[in-house]
């Protein structure tokens, strides 16, 4: 009986070679699976790639609202940022990715999928956990880890194969995208000591060249996720894109990143993520209007293992539903608005409200007709610091004695 793959398809040199060598390895029909996430490509025309290089069906999926969604969103509330850096917008897209591969595969019967990830990288995982967690049944094929082509053997099996090979096929950089981020590695961005080269940027502009002029925004939150831009409400969407033109243009979302992968290695990472980079800031500082000390404090240990579960591929893991249903109940509160200043590569919160805001000016003001009661400070302050003068106390009096 003939075998049945359903395989991630990006149009690229990899994934082609990826369809012709499983129709050749397990005399496999191949049906392709392409995800528009806002990776900005022409998915008709990498459909009918697909279909001219044999493969038996070809589904091209807009999934940018339900990426948003059910995905973006919930990684602002957390405050998503992997060692306080990268906004994890790779790693959102890949259990995505393969809830869509499980779907198809079961839609059309499939034994396997298959996809292109490498052994080095953290997308391998991410995938595959995913995929088993819906369906263990069905098996993952990785390719990439099987055949050990060098970049002349993939590109002598395309010639062979009538594969056409793109005339940017010696470009020096792996580019992946989504609305919520592009990263960018290979070449000399491997070389952690050198400044990368202006053309690996696409979507921001060099500080130097942002306008002379600061640009302002408000964003508005409800219930932790952004809604309105400028007094304008907007779709998830609509919203995102409209912020990574608006803070790309002044040079805002550009992150140099040294990090560390799951299987161990540890990389540098070029990302350009406006749109997250100005997001994520306002919320965390609208987090601090509405939320008590208590809450912000622990929310940052909770954001910080949230983080690290997407980056490492246990999207499905029952924890980050647990931390969800934490982060969702802090986030009731989480309302109002923001305004952001832009400005030569800088990005800046210059304002904040909310109804649920915390701040009292009558406590807060340093006026003489302040509410606030100076004279409660001293015994606060006798309390506070009890134990740590005694301990001080014993610790000299151990001194004195010798011990």
């Amino acid at each position: 009986m003939t075998k049945k793959i359903v395989l991630a398809y990006s149009g690229g040199l990899d994934t082609s070679v990826l369809l012709k060598w499983l129709q050749q390895k397990y005399e496999a029909e191949v049906i392709t699976v392409t995800l528009d996430v806002g990776q900005r490509e022409d998915l008709k025309a990498i459909g009918e790639k697909a279909e001219s290089l044999g493969a038996i069906k070809h589904y091209s999926i807009d999934a940018k609202d339900e990426f948003a969604r059910k995905y973006v969103f919930p990684a602002i509330k957390a405050n998503a940022l992997y060692e306080g850096k990268y906004p994890v917008s790779t790693a959102l897209s890949r259990p995505l990715i393969a809830e869509k591969l499980v779907e198809v595969a079961e839609k059309e019967g499939a034994d396997a999928i298959a996809h292109g990830c490498t052994g080095k990288g953290n997308d391998q995982v991410r995938i595959e956990v995913s995929a088993r967690a819906l369906a263990p049944e069905i098996d993952v094929i990785a390719p990439v880890r099987e055949w050990n082509m060098t970049r002349d053997a993939e590109i002598k099996f395309a010639e062979e194969n009538g594969i056409p090979v793109p005339v940017d096929v010696d470009k020096p950089y792996s580019v992946d995208q989504n609305l919520w981020g592009r990263s960018v590695e290979c070449g000399v961005l491997e070389h952690p000591d050198v400044e990368p080269p202006e053309e690996v940027y696409e979507w921001t502009v060099p500080p130097e060249k942002a306008p002379d002029k600061p640009e302002y925004l408000t964003i508005r939150f409800e219930e932790g996720v952004p809604i309105a831009l400028n007094g304008e409400e907007m779709s998830p969407v609509s919203l995102i894109e409209a912020l990574n033109s608006l803070a790309g243009k002044h040079g805002v979302g550009r992150i140099d990143h040294m990090e560390d992968r799951l299987v161990g290695i540890k990389s540098r990472e070029i990302y350009e993520c406006p749109a997250a980079t100005v997001i994520i800031e306002a919320h965390r500082d609208l987090e601090k209007l509405v939320l008590t000390r208590h809450e912000v404090y622990f929310k940052q240990q909770v954001d910080g293992l949230w983080s690290i579960l997407v980056y490492t591929g246990l999207w499905m893991d029952p924890l980050r539903m647990d931390l969800d249903a934490f982060i969702d109940e802090a986030e009731r509160r989480v309302c109002g608005e923001v305004r952001v200043k832009l400005y030569k590569g800088a990005l800046h919160v210059v304002g904040r409200s909310s109804p649920f805001s915390l701040y009292d000016l009558d406590l807060a003001t340093y006026d003489i007709e302040s509410t606030f009661d100076q004279s409660s400070s001293a015994g606060f302050i006798e309390l506070w610091g009890l134990q740590t003068r005694i301990a001080n106390a014993l610790k000299r009096i151990g001194e004195k004695a010798g011990v």
